[in-house]
């Protein structure tokens, strides 16, 4: 049941919650006494949680998590967060797959609104199976501290089934070489008259280029900065770049800049007015915004850019003519992720030992890296269809319907 004094959706940091239902009498509250936090209600004790993740992505998507799961509790349920049962949650998992009153929980035409802008909404649309899963997984984490804070006497979650998601055998998403080049034609024809043509095309070279060489993750490009690019001598005497990567759990990789990079990191400096080359103090971000602040820019701002790069390449295409189409719409499915999984692929494929491209791409385990190897896959298409076959000229060239007869 909806309650009336909360009915407005609004951003955790100006939700105010009545007293009956922020969470200082939960059902579910822990012995106060033996907390180890000094949060007496929900948001305190969603914020205490929060303090700690200082890296930007994991709090703004951790936030987001909890922020739906409050709001919904206290203005659909009518209830504190830290009453919600298991059968609660179990609701809440149809809820996440499709919010309604859409009016009240998802943005107008899904689009992306600043949270203090009254158009702001939780939801943007109805959230994927793998969305669906992260939620879980975050809020799962969350009961298990605010149950080991003392807060919570137990994880409603917990009880819920978790479903586990078979490993996959290869990565599916990313670009063959030729699609990729496809998108690297679309770049190189985009107009170049006016100064805005000139600043958009230069910006998609950059990006593309920059995703595509050094193999990195949205949240990485997003927050980077130009003095992550360094240089030191190697061991023939000259002087090497190297890119400097802060990636998931605040772990630090360097990746090998090539010189191709770096021509493109001169042209792309020099074309928004700075000098061709970085300085180890600069705080001009990897991606720079076309006006205003020289702020990094948020991740769902460069997901945009790369999926405008993808969407008009995928248009681009499929004027060519209907035989273009599957083309066409596999290029429209693509994001910036898929820029990764591209990088990686075609290191793999292209004889880079494995070892160099887990280093590279930041990745724990061997095992995750040999997803991207799809020779042995190519090789194996190519010998069955040339020695597996029906032969069906052959057999009636050959008088098949005798060989029936005799039995052979």
């Amino acid at each position: 049941m909806q309650n009336a004094a909360v009915a407005a959706i609004q951003p955790v940091e100006s939700l105010i919650v009545p007293s009956e239902l922020d969470g200082s009498h939960g059902t579910n509250r822990g012995v106060r006494e033996h907390a180890q936090v000094a949060a007496d209600n929900d948001l305190d004790a969603i914020r205490a949680w929060l303090a700690n993740y200082a890296n930007r992505t994991t709090f703004d998507n951790y936030r987001k998590e909890a922020e739906r799961l409050l709001l919904w509790s206290v203005i659909e349920l009518g209830k504190p967060l830290s009453s919600l049962t298991h059968e609660d949650l179990i609701r809440f998992q149809a809820f996440l797959q499709d919010p309604q009153p859409a009016s009240r929980w998802v943005s107008s035409n899904g689009g992306k609104y600043p949270r203090n802008d009254e158009r702001w909404r939780p939801f943007n649309g109805p959230l994927q199976p793998d969305s669906q899963r992260q939620a879980k997984i975050i809020l799962n984490g969350m009961f298990n501290w605010l149950v080991h804070a003392g807060y919570l006497r137990g994880n409603p979650m917990a009880l819920l089934k978790q479903r586990k998601k078979g490993s996959a055998k290869r990565i599916t998403r990313y670009l063959s070489s030729s699609l990729w080049d496809e998108v690297k034609s679309f770049v190189e024809q985009l107009p170049r008259e006016t100064d805005a043509q000139k600043a958009y095309y230069a910006r998609c070279r950059w990006l593309t280029t920059l995703f595509y060489l050094q193999g990195m993750r949205i949240s990485e490009v997003a927050g980077g900065q130009m003095k992550q690019f360094f240089r030191r001598q190697g061991p023939d005497g000259q002087d090497r770049w190297w890119l400097e990567i802060v990636g998931k759990g605040e772990k630090e990789r360097i990746v090998p800049v090539s010189s191709e990079l770096i021509v493109e990191l001169r042209q792309y400096r020099t074309s928004n007015g700075l000098r061709a080359l970085p300085s180890r103090s600069e705080e001009t971000p990897l991606v720079i915004p076309f006006r205003g602040s020289t702020r990094c820019l948020h991740r769902s701002a460069v997901h945009d850019a790369i999926k405008g790069v993808f969407e008009g390449a995928s248009k681009w295409i499929a004027a060519k003519g209907p035989e273009y189409t599957d083309r066409a719409e596999e290029l429209e499915q693509a994001s910036a992720h898929w820029l990764r999984h591209t990088a990686g692929s075609h290191m793999a494929d292209g004889g880079v030992d494995i070892r160099i491209v887990r280093d590279n791409l930041g990745h724990a385990s061997l095992n995750t890296t040999t997803l991207y190897l799809h020779t042995d896959d190519d090789e194996r298409h190519s010998e069955t269809v040339k020695r597996h076959r029906m032969s069906w000229d052959q057999s009636k060239s050959s008088g098949g319907v005798e060989d029936d007869e005799t039995g052979t």
